[in-house]
């Protein structure tokens, strides 16, 4: 069996009907932003401009936190330079509009922050916290952007200890899992946008899923086909203007 197929119209009307709405994102919801995708074709994990097993890796980073904070820098000043994608904004237009919905991402980049979502689980982490990793001291995103941007060294907390944003590393559990499970479980819609479903424990959302799936992705995704998983190969920017063009649309007072 073949995962039943969607238009923009269709996915408006089981947004339109969802009473709550799970949302989990990959790399691909910001790729239009200018943000890679580590495992696409110019990706981190592709061209080796940083080697991920150095650069994500727990124990290398308590060895040797250089590597990490060479891409951080990077990093941050691609973040300083972009913005929310389309699809980040209609995202955070459906809860601004009262919607019951919740979004879980692998992205680290905090764009779904940015661009006014408020119910986000990061389950890979993000660079808006940090902590020393002698004294566990908090240190704040901003300050810690600020310290990168005028000094090459590894920052420091005032206790010695390196200062390591909440990015979850390889040997580090996820989080917030317990919530994403649960928003998963209590919904009647899910989508899953830009991932192909190949990182776990992202990946097993969906068979948790209360409800109908929706996949906006480009490229094969690794969900089994069932009754009620709609896959839709498209832009997510180009398809959810289409579908909040419907939304809007039977929103109007009628004549």
């Amino acid at each position: 069996m073949k995962p039943d197929s969607l238009t923009p119209d269709g996915c408006a009307e089981k947004i339109r009907r969802a009473e709550r709405i799970a949302v989990l994102t990959g790399a691909g919801v910001s790729t239009s932003a200018g943000v890679p995708d580590f495992r696409g074709p110019r990706g981190l994990y592709v061209t080796r401009t940083y080697d991920p097993e150095t650069v994500f890796d727990i124990d290398y980073f308590d060895r040797d936190p250089a590597p990490f904070y060479a891409f951080s820098r990077d990093f941050l000043a691609l973040l300083e330079k972009i913005s929310p994608t389309p699809a980040h904004r209609f995202l955070a237009r459906l809860e601004a509009a009262g919607r019951d919905i919740g979004i879980v991402t692998q992205n680290i980049d905090g764009l779904h922050q940015r661009a006014g979502s408020r119910r986000v689980y990061p389950i890979h982490g993000d660079y808006r916290t940090a902590h020393c990793r002698r004294c566990g001291r908090e240190c704040g995103g901003d300050e810690l952007a600020a310290r990168l941007k005028a000094s090459p060294e590894t920052p420091r907390c005032g206790c010695g200890g390196v200062v390591k944003p909440d990015v979850v590393f390889f040997g580090e559990g996820v989080r917030h899992l317990e919530e994403s499970f649960s928003l998963a479980a209590h919904s009647d819609l899910m989508l899953v946008l830009g991932s192909s479903l190949a990182v776990h424990p992202a990946a097993s959302l969906p068979r948790h899923a209360g409800g109908e799936i929706i996949v906006v992705n480009r490229g094969e995704v690794a969900l089994a086909p069932g009754k009620g998983i709609f896959l839709i190969e498209a832009g997510l920017d180009e398809f959810f203007a289409e579908v909040e063009k419907s939304l809007q649309a039977d929103a109007r007072p009628k004549p």
